[in-house]
């Protein structure tokens, strides 16, 4: 069987081919931002090919070189680019034994890999892949007839090998916001404070005083400053912005702030799962949690570059995939994306749709109207906070029905949310330009591959555990901001919610947590990450509630269909909470690369905490006013705790993403231990000294 992205390119030479040099050539589409993929993927090249991890050229990403593969999201590099890039070489392989086996008069199966070179009976051949590249044409379309090999058999696969984007990045070489190219120009965007502002004027001899040889660009309400440094396009960005007069400018309601308000607003309704329960005796009890807006938190601001000359145009980037910036390029300009060019780079990381897709949209309409030099346009922090879309606000009402014997036999989720990738594939240029025609305010539903609804706010919706009878209603809002992706999308508030919850009922039955958990779990590994988090966190010696000191711990399989992990948190409370130490054990089947993911996991747990203590997006005005990080405050060094983490490598189970798994269970982690800590739940993030105070007034 092929994997759905080599069906989606077939071509094996797209994967692979072998250089002059000596090295192999690997590519694939997905984009490096900080999350170790290429390094992981290469692995898996290397052993399906036998070839050393060190002769391995991985491509640069960029249109025309590598797969389109679409967009790097969702955890799901491993899942969906691992087995094409494997089954690619595998192919390539078995090419190239039947090419040696040809030259030398003896059967494919008599000859092995070694090194990339082949050998028979374990004495060398003379022949390996470079010498017999003129004999095997790999402009040829994949089949998927190719046996991949066993885990025992792997190598390279399992080992922590050096991350291939660090070297460049810890000597200053890798970050595209540090690419100069000759004769470049340096500009920043007057954006419009709402959608719908129109500029009513701007005095541009006001400009021209701080900067004299701006030259400024305006059409309809899209204003650029273009200069030939970076500090004088910010001076001249700060005088437009005191120089320009709009209307037609919203005033958002601050209280929108708040995840309850999101439940005022239009709304579409989609129901799924069993038909609603009917009158019962079980008992039955319910719970209402919530989540605000939130920023991306990117520590960087997103940058881009173009440049447009002879009816090409070139874009840099740092976003999520080159082809559909691309194709979002093409839309917008109105080139044909054969004129397009898109290369990637490294940036501060995207945790989903931040604002690294508007810069380089910025630069290319600059370019198109200014073109030869290349144009740089650099974000400031209050574009990142203030214009990036943000991650949707959610409310989540829970109900639960539990038999005689106090378990969870009937499971309800009502979830309010902003569609969570609604803005995708659009800029927020746009909105400024001529001919400017706003989206349908209801974003499309998007389809399975079976034809079923695919909804990010239903992610992790129910608990992972038998339950006999689960449903969900979910109400799509009307977004009244930019909203899009997140790092997990609805998965980690779900599972903060859906874990909080399972707590309560615990209470409600009269049970322990950890033994309330794996009485509804069948699932051997699951039940094997549950027990050795218990051991880990020292859950036996668990202490009485209402002391200030809390441990909690929560479960979630990722998706229902993923990863499998359990989190534990210990921390204390007073006018603020204080982590203490967190705790993970994962099963995430063949674990490619052990430290990458460490990395990933921990970096989710971290992230995690912080959207559980402090982060929320404050609305206002025109739009979002929480744009400096004195307004959005996230988890310093200082307070990040003691991690520790154990991988249950599950060598016989195919490989899971890991980058989105964490998130949910650490929230509920510590939503848990909140609530032993004080005797008291908070079920509104982020759990801030103010709402402590409150669920303690209220008892």
């Amino acid at each position: 069987m092929i994997p759905p992205m080599l069906a989606a390119n077939p071509r094996l030479d797209r994967w692979v081919s072998f250089e002059p040099d000596g090295r192999a050539r690997i590519a694939f589409g997905r984009m490096e931002y900080g999350q170790g993929i290429f390094t992981a993927l290469a692995q898996m090249a290397a052993d399906e090919l036998d070839v050393p991890f060190d002769r391995l050229n991985v491509v640069a990403s960029a249109t025309g070189a590598v797969p389109d593969e679409g967009l790097t999201v969702g955890s799901m590099s491993i899942e969906f680019s691992g087995p094409a890039i494997r089954m690619a070489c595998a192919e390539t392989r078995a090419l190239f034994t039947a090419a040696a086996a040809a030259r030398l008069g003896c059967g494919p199966a008599e000859l092995d890999v070694r090194d990339g070179a082949f050998v028979r009976g374990g004495a060398p051949t003379g022949l390996d892949y470079w010498s017999l590249a003129g004999d095997v044409d790999l402009a040829r379309e994949a089949t998927g007839e190719a046996t991949l090999k066993t885990p025992d058999r792997m190598g390279v696969v399992g080992e922590s090998w050096p991350r291939l984007d660090l070297p460049p990045k810890l000597f200053g070489a890798a970050f595209l916001h540090d690419l100069v190219l000759p004769g470049m120009r340096h500009a920043r965007v007057l954006r419009q404070p709402s959608p719908d502002a129109r500029l009513k004027s701007l005095d541009e001899d006001a400009v021209r005083s701080a900067v004299a040889d701006v030259d400024i660009l305006i059409e309809r309400a899209f204003v650029a400053l273009i200069c030939d440094t970076e500090a004088k396009a910010a001076r001249a960005h700060a005088a437009a912005e005191a120089a320009a007069r709009w209307e037609g400018v919203r005033a958002l309601d601050p209280a929108l702030s708040e995840p309850a308000a999101i439940k005022t607003l239009p709304h579409e309704d989609f129901a799924a799962g069993a038909e609603p329960a009917g009158p019962s005796n079980r008992r039955r009890i319910s719970a209402t949690y919530g989540k605000p807006f939130l920023s991306h938190g990117s520590l960087g601001p997103s940058m881009g570059l173009a440049q447009y000359q002879n009816g090409k145009l070139t874009i840099w980037t740092h976003n999520q995939g080159v082809y559909w910036m691309r194709g979002i390029a093409a839309r917008i300009t109105g080139l044909a994306p054969e004129a397009i060019e898109v290369i990637h780079g490294q940036g501060p990381g995207c945790y989903g749709h931040n604002g690294a897709d508007d810069p380089p949209i910025d630069a290319a309409l600059i370019a198109i109207r200014r073109p030869g030099p290349p144009i740089r346009v650099q974000w400031r922090r209050e574009d990142e906070f203030g214009h990036a879309p943000v991650g949707t606000a959610m409310v989540m009402e829970l109900a639960a029905e539990l038999d005689a014997s106090g378990r969870l036999v009937d499971y309800t989720a009502e979830i309010w949310n902003t569609p969570h990738t609604g803005a995708r594939g659009t800029a927020v240029a746009e909105s400024a330009l001529p001919g400017y025609v706003a989206p349908p305010r209801r974003a499309p539903q998007r389809l399975m591959p079976d034809g079923s609804r695919f909804s990010g706010g239903l992610l992790n919706a129910t608990p992972s555990y038998e339950i006999a009878a689960t449903r969900t209603l979910e109400h799509v809002i009307e977004t009244p901001i930019r909203s899009s992706s997140l790092r997990s999308l609805g998965g980690a508030p779900n599972t903060f919610a859906s874990e909080s919850f399972v707590d309560e009922l615990a209470e409600a039955a009269g049970q322990e947590p950890l033994a309330y958990r794996l009485a509804m779990l069948n699932e051997p590994r699951g039940r094997a990450v549950l027990t050795r988090l218990a051991e880990m966190c020292g859950w036996a010696k668990r202490w009485e509630a209402g002391t200030g000191r809390g441990l909690g711990l929560a479960y979630d399989r990722h998706r229902g269909r993923g990863a499998m992990v359990a989190c534990a948190a210990e921390l204390e409370v007073e006018a603020e909470v204080k982590l203490v130490k967190l705790w993970c054990a994962c099963d995430g089947g063949l674990i490619i690369n052990p430290d990458g993911a460490r990395n990933q996991i921990e970096g989710g747990m971290i992230m995690a905490a912080s959207w559980a203590l402090k982060e929320q997006v404050k609305l206002g005005g025109a739009g979002i006013v929480s744009t400096t990080w004195d307004d959005y405050p996230i988890l310093r060094f200082s307070e990040v705790p003691p991690i520790e983490i154990e991988l249950i490598d599950t060598r016989d189970q195919r490989p899971c993403g890991l980058g989105e798994v964490s998130q949910g269970p650490v929230m509920a982690a510590i939503g848990n231990a909140v609530a032993h800590a004080l005797g008291a739940r908070i079920r509104e993030l982020p759990m801030t000294g103010e709402k402590i105070a409150s669920a303690l007034l209220k008892g």
